[in-house]
Protein backbone atom coordinates (compact mmCIF):
# COMPACT_ATOMS: atom_id res chain seq x y z
CA UNK A 1 0.00 0.00 0.00
CA UNK A 2 2.75 2.52 0.81
CA UNK A 3 4.46 1.87 -2.32
CA UNK A 4 1.41 2.29 -4.46
CA UNK A 5 1.18 5.83 -2.15
CA UNK A 6 4.66 6.81 -3.54
CA UNK A 7 4.46 5.70 -6.55
CA UNK A 8 1.47 8.51 -7.60
CA UNK A 9 2.87 10.76 -5.58
CA UNK A 10 6.03 10.41 -7.78
CA UNK A 11 3.69 10.38 -10.85
CA UNK A 12 1.74 13.24 -9.85
CA UNK A 13 4.35 15.49 -8.86
CA UNK A 14 7.37 14.19 -10.86
CA UNK A 15 10.14 13.79 -8.43
CA UNK A 16 8.38 13.14 -5.07
CA UNK A 17 6.82 14.78 -2.32
CA UNK A 18 7.35 18.85 -3.32
CA UNK A 19 8.53 21.10 -0.81
CA UNK A 20 6.04 22.56 0.49
CA UNK A 21 8.13 25.62 1.78
CA UNK A 22 8.68 26.08 -1.28
CA UNK A 23 5.28 26.01 -2.90
CA UNK A 24 4.19 28.37 -0.51
CA UNK A 25 7.03 31.10 -0.90
CA UNK A 26 8.53 30.31 -4.22
CA UNK A 27 11.96 30.41 -1.98
CA UNK A 28 14.19 27.00 -1.49
CA UNK A 29 14.24 25.91 1.55
CA UNK A 30 17.21 24.59 3.57
CA UNK A 31 16.03 21.35 3.04
CA UNK A 32 15.43 21.74 -0.86
CA UNK A 33 17.41 19.11 -2.71
CA UNK A 34 18.11 16.80 0.23
CA UNK A 35 16.25 13.91 -1.27
CA UNK A 36 18.38 14.28 -4.81
CA UNK A 37 21.23 14.56 -2.67
CA UNK A 38 20.59 11.04 -0.92
CA UNK A 39 20.06 9.83 -4.22
CA UNK A 40 22.89 10.43 -5.88
CA UNK A 41 24.65 9.81 -2.89
CA UNK A 42 23.43 6.62 -2.90
CA UNK A 43 24.48 5.73 -6.56
CA UNK A 44 28.05 7.20 -5.91
CA UNK A 45 27.50 10.19 -7.96
CA UNK A 46 29.36 12.34 -5.21
CA UNK A 47 29.60 15.92 -7.17
CA UNK A 48 25.77 16.07 -8.41
CA UNK A 49 24.96 14.71 -4.57
CA UNK A 50 26.92 17.82 -3.42
CA UNK A 51 25.74 19.84 -6.13
CA UNK A 52 21.69 18.99 -4.97
CA UNK A 53 22.47 19.57 -0.89
CA UNK A 54 26.06 19.93 0.51
CA UNK A 55 24.74 19.04 3.41
CA UNK A 56 23.92 15.46 2.90
CA UNK A 57 27.21 14.63 1.63
CA UNK A 58 28.74 16.39 4.70
CA UNK A 59 26.79 14.35 6.90
CA UNK A 60 27.79 11.22 5.06
CA UNK A 61 31.28 12.37 5.67
CA UNK A 62 30.76 13.02 9.28
CA UNK A 63 28.77 9.53 9.52
CA UNK A 64 31.58 7.98 8.83
CA UNK A 65 33.96 9.70 10.60
CA UNK A 66 32.04 8.70 13.86
CA UNK A 67 31.56 5.30 13.37
CA UNK A 68 35.52 4.81 12.69
CA UNK A 69 36.01 6.50 15.50
CA UNK A 70 33.64 4.85 17.66
CA UNK A 71 35.38 1.46 16.82
CA UNK A 72 38.46 2.46 17.30
CA UNK A 73 37.74 3.96 20.65
CA UNK A 74 35.99 0.71 21.81
CA UNK A 75 39.14 -1.52 20.15
CA UNK A 76 41.87 0.54 21.90
CA UNK A 77 39.70 1.08 24.73
CA UNK A 78 40.17 5.13 24.73
CA UNK A 79 37.14 6.89 24.80
CA UNK A 80 38.81 10.14 24.42
CA UNK A 81 39.05 9.26 20.54
CA UNK A 82 35.43 9.22 20.39
CA UNK A 83 34.01 12.35 18.42
CA UNK A 84 30.90 12.59 19.18
CA UNK A 85 32.10 15.19 22.10
CA UNK A 86 32.80 17.92 19.84
CA UNK A 87 29.68 20.86 18.72
CA UNK A 88 32.16 21.29 16.14
CA UNK A 89 30.89 19.34 13.27
CA UNK A 90 27.37 20.35 14.20
CA UNK A 91 27.71 24.01 13.97
CA UNK A 92 30.08 23.22 10.53
CA UNK A 93 26.94 21.56 9.07
CA UNK A 94 24.86 24.41 9.94
CA UNK A 95 27.10 26.77 8.07
CA UNK A 96 27.36 24.95 5.10
CA UNK A 97 23.34 24.43 5.28
CA UNK A 98 22.80 28.15 5.67
CA UNK A 99 25.28 29.07 2.73
CA UNK A 100 23.68 26.56 0.61
CA UNK A 101 20.74 28.55 1.43
CA UNK A 102 21.53 31.59 1.59
CA UNK A 103 23.65 31.12 -2.14
CA UNK A 104 20.58 29.22 -3.78
CA UNK A 105 18.03 31.85 -2.66
CA UNK A 106 20.36 34.31 -3.60
CA UNK A 107 20.68 32.94 -7.73
CA UNK A 108 17.13 31.99 -7.30
CA UNK A 109 16.07 36.03 -6.34
CA UNK A 110 18.72 38.20 -7.81
CA UNK A 111 19.89 36.08 -11.00
CA UNK A 112 16.75 34.34 -11.86
CA UNK A 113 18.64 31.20 -11.92
CA UNK A 114 17.05 28.14 -10.24
CA UNK A 115 19.50 25.96 -9.44
CA UNK A 116 17.10 22.99 -8.43
CA UNK A 117 14.68 22.35 -11.29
Amino acid sequence: MTDQIIEFISTLFGQGFPCLFHLVTGLYCPGCGGTRAVRYLLHGQLGKSLFYNPVVLYGAIVLVAEAVTWILSKILKKPGLYLARYNLFLLIGLAVLGANWIFKNYMLIAKGIALIP
